[in-house]
């Protein structure tokens, strides 16, 4: 492993451990989380792997490969604004785990990511990578809820992204070959097992070249407009609203929304069509995948993609142009975007004897495209894995 390897060069001693972390995926539930949605996902056999050492004297000093500085603060001392730059979710972790449990030895540690940045909810895995290291150097045991809230914490509060708690559940709760369907509202949540009759599945991921930032985005922008139609709807209804920011779609239930449509802006009409359609497709899905329906499912997918493109609006053109070869690409029961949908990538649930030829087809289109892209543009296939767990 390649961040074993630049540790030993860098420290010139073998690193105490190796944490890692999942990427997710999330084929049908997306941009609902936040507004206490429901949600599907899985997590993926590619992830944040951090070969890490203890510093005793409480200072914590990481290296990225995919990025130049190295970054360092000590764990009682920790900046209480973020840098704009790649370790603020660390430092957030860092800052969320140090209000719950009392840190006394610091971290070095060298951070490789097995897939590009942009989509997998990277930033939540580095965190929860990160979270696994400190805490085992710390002799501190989290459970899984643990895990998740201090995840989010790091990346709401600290980084300053509207964020729900979809990935950091998905990387945390996941379980090979079952669906995870999660209620944000409550955290309680389903292993899905796979049928053994159902048809078998990879996961496909179309990398489409571009990097994102969810902080740099328009996804906070969405948020608010969701909420703000989610706001006037219950003005219109005689509701009490309280205040704006803890307003969420879970709050009214969809014939309201659907009985004051008309009235709202076009963006905040567009935001909530999303979201209780997506919740609908979501509680489908569930169903589908317990019957073994992986076509059904994957169509759901497909039309959670078609959704996020025209009413959250999100998707550069790059990756609508990878979703539209997707759709009519043989072998691809379904998919989406991943991630928030700004630049990253796209996932697909494909038949794997389908795999070569959906390679293929999907790279010499999307290239004949973009052939700028070229150099940038990759193809994994994956298949469903555990969670990094916690202690129950």
């Amino acid at each position: 492993m390649i961040c074993e390897e630049r540790f030993v060069s860098i420290y010139g001693k073998e690193p105490k451990g190796i944490s890692f972390s999942p990427y997710r995926v999330c084929p049908i539930g997306a941009h609902v989380d936040h507004n206490l949605g429901k949600i599907t996902g899985f997590a993926i056999d590619k992830g944040i792997h951090i070969a890490y050492g203890p510093k005793l004297n409480g200072v914590v000093e990481m290296v990225s490969l995919q990025f130049p500085k190295r970054a360092q603060w000590h764990i009682n001392s920790v900046p209480k604004n973020k840098e704009n730059d790649w370790a603020d979710y660390l430092r957030g972790a860092t800052l969320s785990l140090s209000k719950r449990h009392p840190l006394s030895v610091g971290l070095c540690g060298v951070i490789e990511g097995s897939l590009p940045i942009g989509g997998l909810s990277s930033s939540a895995a580095v965190i929860l990578s990160f979270l696994s290291a400190l805490c085992k150097v710390n002799n501190i045991s989290l459970s899984k809820d643990e895990l998740i809230d201090i995840a989010y914490d790091a990346e709401l509060n600290y980084v300053g992204v509207s964020v729900g708690k979809l990935d950091q559940s998905c990387e945390t709760l996941s379980k090979k070959d079952h669906l995870l369907y999660l209620d944000t509202k409550n955290g309680n949540y389903e292993l899905i097992p796979t049928k053994k009759e159902m048809k078998p599945y990879k996961i496909a991921i179309f990398f489409s070249g571009l990097e994102h930032s969810l902080a740099g985005s328009k996804y906070n922008m969405r948020v608010d407009e969701l909420r703000s139609g989610v706001y006037a709807v219950k003005a219109f209804a005689g509701i009490e609203y309280g205040k704006l920011h803890e307003t969420n779609a879970r709050d009214i239930p969809a014939e309201l929304f659907y009985k004051y449509k008309d009235r709202l802006p076009e963006p905040f009409a567009k935001r909530c069509e999303h979201w209780y359609t997506e919740f609908e497709r979501v509680e489908q899905g569930a169903d589908a995948w317990r019957n073994g329906d992986i076509e059904k499912f994957g169509q759901l997918s497909f039309e959670s993609g078609w959704s996020s493109i025209h009413n959250w609006e999100s998707g550069a053109p790059e990756q609508i142009k990878l979703y539209e070869i997707m759709k009519n690409t043989d072998g691809i029961y379904g998919g989406r975007f991943c991630g928030a949908g700004f630049k990253g990538c796209c996932m697909a649930l494909i038949d794997p004897s389908f795999e070569e030829k959906i390679t293929r087809n999907v790279s010499e289109q999307y290239l004949k495209a973009f052939p700028e892209l070229k150099d940038k543009y990759s193809v994994n296939i994956c298949v469903s894995a555990d969670g990094i767990g916690g202690e129950e």
